[in-house]
């Protein structure tokens, strides 16, 4: 085959090509957009997180977590109470809070950080908390346990429990289980009641009359007492005695 023939030959497959490459679909760049991490639904997957999802949902806490978890790049770190847990609280505990004091509670359970199990142990005590600063509290969370065995226990000063496993353990969202409702001493914490002032003394109040000094006086008056009648008696009796003499 001559050269000018072969030329012609690939000039005819060049151009029988081109219409089919074209025609191929062109396969979609990969996209870097990371969708979004939705909490409640992870919640919902565990399915004993009924209570602690609808205060989430009533103080406004979850809808900021949210905003905030795919906004940051430090992650979060939620420690989830079961309906277990918040059945173990005495009655009436949460309605006696305020609505302000429910948000802090919430908040006190979520650390604005991305933390591993390990990570925790090797934390400075007390760890900030999304509540810590309110109302000028600390609100921090302590935590200590064992690296070899993986055991992490998370203390408030009024509670401790430990943290049973994970929910989800992937940057930037931590969520760990725990058994008991993770109670802040600023709120719950051993309050002193201030002591009154005290009570004006009364001078006839039987304290003052039972008191060491008001049996000394009784003692010192009735002394008084006695010696005056008993020199009133002696007179008389000298004078009874003068009387005779001169008669």
């Amino acid at each position: 085959m001559s050269s000018s023939l072969f030329s012609y030959v690939v000039l005819l497959i060049f151009l029988f090509t081109i219409p089919y490459i074209q025609s191929q679909p062109t396969a979609p760049a990969p996209t870097t957009e990371k969708s979004p991490i939705n909490l409640t639904a992870i919640l919902e997957a565990g399915h004993q997180f009924t209570t602690l999802i609808q205060l989430l949902n009533t103080t406004q806490v979850g809808f900021q977590v949210s905003v905030q978890l795919n906004s940051s790049d430090q992650g979060m770190t939620i420690f989830a109470p079961t309906d277990n847990a918040f059945n173990k609280l005495k009655p009436g505990t949460l309605n006696s809070l305020t609505y302000q004091q429910q948000i802090q509670l919430m908040l006190y359970h979520i650390i604005p950080k991305y933390y591993s199990l390990s990570d925790l142990l090797l934390a400075s005590n007390p760890v900030r908390t999304q509540a810590t600063g309110q109302d000028g509290g600390v609100f921090g969370l302590n935590f200590t346990g064992q690296a070899q065995s993986n055991q992490v226990n998370v203390s408030t000063g009024v509670v401790e429990t430990r943290i049973n496993n994970a929910l989800r353990q992937q940057f930037p969202l931590a969520v760990y289980v725990v058994d008991s409702v993770l109670l802040p001493e600023e709120l719950f914490g051993t309050k002193t009641t201030p002591t009154g002032a005290p009570a004006p003394k009364s001078s006839t109040s039987s304290s003052d009359a039972d008191s060491p000094a008001a049996d000394d006086e009784h003692k010192s008056a009735g002394s008084s007492v006695k010696r005056t009648s008993l020199g009133i008696v002696v007179s008389f009796a000298l004078f009874c005695c003068s009387v005779i003499y001169i008669a």
